[in-house]
Protein backbone atom coordinates (compact mmCIF):
# COMPACT_ATOMS: atom_id res chain seq x y z
CA UNK A 1 0.00 0.00 0.00
CA UNK A 2 1.03 3.52 -0.86
CA UNK A 3 0.74 5.76 1.66
CA UNK A 4 0.23 9.78 1.09
CA UNK A 5 -0.43 9.26 -2.91
CA UNK A 6 -4.03 8.72 -4.19
CA UNK A 7 -4.37 7.59 -7.64
CA UNK A 8 -7.03 9.30 -9.68
CA UNK A 9 -6.24 6.56 -12.92
CA UNK A 10 -4.92 4.08 -14.91
CA UNK A 11 -4.71 4.78 -18.54
CA UNK A 12 -5.08 1.40 -19.94
CA UNK A 13 -4.86 -0.04 -23.56
CA UNK A 14 -8.42 -0.23 -25.51
CA UNK A 15 -7.13 -2.63 -27.52
CA UNK A 16 -3.51 -5.21 -28.34
CA UNK A 17 -1.32 -3.73 -30.77
CA UNK A 18 2.06 -1.52 -30.17
CA UNK A 19 2.48 2.00 -28.57
CA UNK A 20 3.04 4.21 -31.55
CA UNK A 21 3.50 7.33 -29.46
CA UNK A 22 3.57 8.81 -26.04
CA UNK A 23 2.75 12.06 -25.65
CA UNK A 24 3.58 12.67 -22.05
CA UNK A 25 6.29 11.92 -19.73
CA UNK A 26 6.46 11.34 -15.99
CA UNK A 27 6.11 14.85 -14.15
CA UNK A 28 3.65 16.39 -16.72
CA UNK A 29 0.13 17.33 -15.89
CA UNK A 30 -2.66 16.35 -18.03
CA UNK A 31 -6.42 16.96 -18.01
CA UNK A 32 -9.07 14.64 -18.33
CA UNK A 33 -9.76 13.52 -21.65
CA UNK A 34 -5.94 14.81 -23.04
CA UNK A 35 -4.08 12.19 -25.50
CA UNK A 36 -1.31 10.69 -23.65
CA UNK A 37 -0.93 8.05 -25.98
CA UNK A 38 -1.14 6.32 -29.30
CA UNK A 39 -1.98 2.86 -29.67
CA UNK A 40 -1.16 1.11 -33.44
CA UNK A 41 -2.93 -1.52 -34.25
CA UNK A 42 -4.19 -3.27 -37.80
CA UNK A 43 -2.86 0.14 -39.18
CA UNK A 44 -4.62 2.40 -37.28
CA UNK A 45 -3.85 4.96 -34.75
CA UNK A 46 -6.15 4.59 -31.41
CA UNK A 47 -5.80 7.09 -29.45
CA UNK A 48 -5.73 6.78 -25.22
CA UNK A 49 -6.77 9.56 -23.31
CA UNK A 50 -6.84 10.23 -19.68
CA UNK A 51 -9.40 9.72 -17.63
CA UNK A 52 -8.88 12.47 -14.93
CA UNK A 53 -6.83 15.64 -14.55
CA UNK A 54 -3.41 15.14 -12.42
CA UNK A 55 0.16 14.61 -12.54
CA UNK A 56 1.47 11.26 -14.73
CA UNK A 57 3.75 9.64 -11.62
CA UNK A 58 5.13 6.38 -13.57
CA UNK A 59 4.49 5.22 -17.31
CA UNK A 60 4.94 1.28 -17.62
CA UNK A 61 5.70 1.12 -21.23
CA UNK A 62 8.17 2.87 -23.97
CA UNK A 63 7.44 3.55 -28.02
CA UNK A 64 7.50 0.39 -29.89
CA UNK A 65 6.48 -2.29 -27.10
CA UNK A 66 3.51 -4.96 -27.67
CA UNK A 67 0.34 -4.10 -24.93
CA UNK A 68 -2.41 -6.27 -24.68
CA UNK A 69 -5.93 -5.36 -24.66
CA UNK A 70 -6.70 -3.98 -20.94
CA UNK A 71 -2.88 -3.41 -19.53
CA UNK A 72 -2.01 -0.38 -17.82
CA UNK A 73 0.26 2.36 -19.66
CA UNK A 74 0.69 4.81 -17.27
CA UNK A 75 -0.43 5.92 -13.95
CA UNK A 76 -2.01 9.53 -12.96
CA UNK A 77 -2.23 10.87 -9.71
Amino acid sequence: IVTGVQTCALPICPLAGSVFKLKVKVGDHVETNQEVAIIEALKMENPVVAPCAGTVNSIAVKETDTVVDGQTLMTIA
